[in-house]
C-alpha cells in the first residue's frame, strides 16, 4: 500500500491491514490523533519478525504484527478488535496477566497451556510468552506488548519422549529380569559349563528376536503368526514340517514374551528329541481365540517319552507361560506323539466368549 504513515513503515501486510481500517469509529479515533507513544510502539512491533501483538486502551484494542498472523489462525481479523474478544475461549486465563500488565507489571510465562479455537474446533496449545506494560509520555500504562511463541510441537514433543522412555524404562526391567531368571535357570539345569553357555546363548537369542519384533510396530504387541515366524527364522527347513492355522490375534508384551520362549522350547525340543529328528515327523500349530486355546501337537513318532526330570523347558512350558497367561498348560506323551496345550481366560488376551 502506498503512502502509509511513517510509523508503519516497513510492516508488511500488518501495517497495510493498520491503516485501512476504520478507525474514526473505533473509541481509538483517527490516527492523526493517536499518540506518539502507541506509534513508537507500532513501530517497533511491525518491523519485528518475532510474533507480537499490542493490547491499546480499556477496551483492550489489539495490533499485531505479520508474524503474529500464524498463531491466530483462521481466526477473524483481530487488528481493531477488543483482545479479550480475540481470545475470548482463553480469556478467563489471559485476564488476570493483561490486568496485570496495565498495573505496571510485566508477566513472562514458558509453555503455557491454552484451549483455543482457531480453526473451527477447540485445540490444546501452548505458549512461551511476555506481556509486558506500555507507558504513555506522561508516565501512565495506556497498553501492553504480547511476545509471544507457540510451544506446542516442542511440548507435545517433549511429552511422547516422557511416555516412551517411561515405557522404555518399564521393558527394560522386565527384560532383565527375563534374561536373570534364563541364566540363573540353564545354569542350575546344564549338565557341564559348555551346555550352559549354549542354552543361555540359544535362548537369549529367541529373546532378543521377540524383542525387535515388539519394537517393530511401536505398540509393543505381536501376534502368534509373527511369533511363530520369528521362532521358525533360524529353521526354514522346517516349514514344510508344520501346518499352522489360526486367526490373526496379537497379544501384549508380557504374553508374548512367554509364548516366544515358550516356542524356542518347543522347537528345540523337537528338533533334539521329538516330531523334528524323525523324518515322519510333523507339527501342527492351532489356536483359537474365542475361548482361548494353544495347541502343539506332533506326530510321526513311535512313542513321545516324558523326560526324566524337570529343567527349564518344562519350568517355562508348565509355569511360566501358565502364569503369564492366568491358565493352564497341560503336555500328554504317549504312541500317538506328543501336544502342549495352553488355555486362558479370553479376556486375558483381549478376546471375549
Amino acid at each position: 500500500m502506498d503512502n502509509l504513515p511513517a510509523f508503519l513503515t516497513g510492516g508488511g501486510w500488518a501495517a497495510a491491514a493498520i491503516a485501512e481500517f476504520d478507525w474514526a469509529g473505533s473509541p481509538l479515533g483517527p490516527m492523526d490523533r493517536w499518540p506518539q507513544s502507541l506509534k513508537t510502539a507500532l513501530s517497533m512491533m511491525l518491523i519485528s519478525r518475532f510474533p507480537k501483538a499490542i493490547v491499546w486502551g480499556p477496551q483492550f484494542i489489539t495490533f499485531h504484527n505479520d508474524a503474529f498472523k500464524p498463531i491466530l489462525g483462521e481466526k477473524p481479523p483481530a487488528i481493531g478488535r477488543s483482545f479479550c474478544d480475540v481470545w475470548q475461549e482463553a480469556w478467563p486465563e489471559l485476564k488476570p496477566m493483561v490486568d496485570k500488565a496495565y498495573a505496571g507489571e510485566a508477566t513472562f510465562i514458558e509453555n503455557f497451556p491454552l484451549v483455543i479455537n482457531r480453526h473451527g474446533y477447540p485445540e490444546q496449545a501452548y505458549f512461551t510468552f511476555c506481556y509486558s506494560p506500555i507507558r504513555a509520555e506522561e508516565g501512565e500504562v495506556c497498553g501492553m506488548m504480547d511476545t509471544v511463541i507457540e510451544t506446542t510441537d516442542t511440548v507435545l514433543a517433549q511429552e511422547r519422549l516422557s511416555v516412551v522412555n517411561a515405557e522404555l524404562a518399564h521393558r527394560m526391567r522386565n527384560l532383565l529380569t527375563m534374561v536373570s531368571a534364563v541364566a540363573s535357570m540353564s545354569l542350575r539345569h546344564a549338565r557341564d559349563i559348555e551346555d550352559a553357555r549354549a542354552s543361555i546363548a540359544q535362548r537369549l537369542s529367541a529373546l532378543s528376536r521377540n524383542q525387535s519384533l515388539l519394537l517393530a510396530d511401536g505398540e509393543g504387541e505381536a501376534s502368534i503368526q509373527e511369533l511363530l515366524d520369528q521362532a521358525l527364522a533360524p529353521h526354514p527347513q522346517l516349514h514344510d514340517r508344520m501346518k499352522i492355522s489360526g486367526p490373526d490375534l496379537r497379544l501384549n508384551s508380557k504374553l508374548a514374551i512367554a509364548l516366544a520362549l515358550a516356542l524356542n522350547e518347543l522347537i528345540t525340543n523337537a528338533i533334539k528329541y521329538g516330531a523334528l529328528s524323525h523324518p515322519d515327523g510333523a507339527i501342527t500349530v492351532t489356536w483359537d481365540p474365542a475361548v482361548f486355546s494353544f495347541r502343539w501337537q506332533e506326530t510321526g513318532i513311535s512313542y513321545a517319552e516324558k523326560p526324566s526330570r524337570e529343567g527349564f523347558g518344562t519350568r517355562v512350558l508348565m509355569r511360566f507361560v501358565a502364569t503369564s497367561f492366568s491358565g493352564d498348560a497341560r503336555r500328554h506323551f504317549g504312541n500317538d506323539g506328543f501336544i502342549y496345550e495352553l488355555t486362558a481366560p479370553p479376556q486375558v488376551v483381549g478376546t471375549s466368549a
